[in-house]
């Protein structure tokens, strides 16, 4: 079963393709002279089942057009069955309808993703659970929590606390609490500024002087919240402050303030191709994952 990658992740497509015990699909991309996509699929006898691997990260629509085309070749050379590695799925978080006239992007984006013969998706921790049920095949919504647990286990001492910086991430901050053996929660009441949109943190459930702090979340985009969490967090006497976040946007400008907060190290995974240098970022690849959900 051969692995093929479009351009949007080609280092975890790699990765799975080593872990599977495979190799990568010969696959050319390139853009004709009216920016247009270009897809050749170098492969004369494919395989009736492959595996193809595709972030629908930023540039977005780019990746989402050449995952179809991708999808299209491989049928045309007598592929039956694709298994969709889709790590993050762009547009989930247009997951409702807020006001009349808005579309209901992401299950348009669905619809366009199964113009190709799937078997499955699989994906990571997906905005809304909702979401699966715009397809008409299976989706595998994994979770990033067991490679962040792996990881942290070792970071925890009896000063080590977790702390939910908002509403939305305090079940996902339970969640690892008891991965990790019941580590003491904090909880932050953080309000948002009608006018002007800045984040403000006015008050914590329990004291952080002296403490190890955990931050788990989903997702890292403009980085403002996690930022203005660090800082709250440092003015309370926290001794240190690691974030642990599935899916790292690159959004730009947003690790720049990340790495001008008190954060000390922010940990993320694969799901997204590594687009910054900066000393803080530690990747933690989910390639053994996808390997076991696709031998399964």
């Amino acid at each position: 079963m051969l692995v093929f990658s479009g351009s949007s992740n080609q280092t975890l497509a790699k990765n799975l393709a080593k872990e599977l015990g495979t190799r990568l699909g010969k696959i050319e991309l390139s853009r004709f002279s009216n920016d247009e996509a270009r897809v050749w699929i170098n492969e004369t006898n494919p395989g009736r089942i492959v595996v193809l691997v595709q972030s629908l990260s930023a540039p977005t629509d780019e990746h989402l057009v050449e995952f179809c085309l991708i999808g299209d070749a491989l049928q045309r050379l007598g592929v039956k069955r694709i298994i969709a590695v889709i790590p993050w799925l762009g547009y989930s978080k247009q997951d409702k309808i807020f006001r009349p006239g808005e579309p209901l992007s992401v299950k348009v984006i669905a619809k366009m993703l199964q113009v190709i013969p799937l078997e499955k998706v699989i994906t990571f921790d997906l905005h809304n659970l909702a979401i699966p049920g715009f397809f008409e095949v299976p989706v595998v919504n994994l979770s990033g929590r067991k490679v962040f647990r792996e990881y942290c286990r070792k970071l925890v001492t009896d000063k080590t606390v977790i702390a939910a910086v908002d509403a939305g991430s305090v079940k996902s901050s339970e969640r690892f609490s008891e991965d990790l053996g019941g580590v003491p929660l904090v909880y932050m009441n953080k309000v948002r500024d009608l006018v002007t949109g800045k984040v403000v943190y006015k008050s914590m459930s329990e004291p952080v002087e002296g403490k190890t702090v955990l931050i788990k979340d989903d997702l890292i985009s403009t980085g403002n919240t996690l930022v203005e969490a660090a800082k709250f967090l440092k003015q309370n006497g926290a001794e240190t402050i690691d974030v642990c976040a599935t899916h790292h946007l690159y959004v730009p400008g947003a690790q720049e303030k990340l790495d001008q907060s008190p954060l000390n190290q922010i940990m993320v995974t694969d799901t997204i191709e590594l687009k910054s240098k900066s000393k803080k970022l530690k990747v933690i690849s989910v390639a053994k994952m996808i390997a076991e959900e696709i031998a399964a």
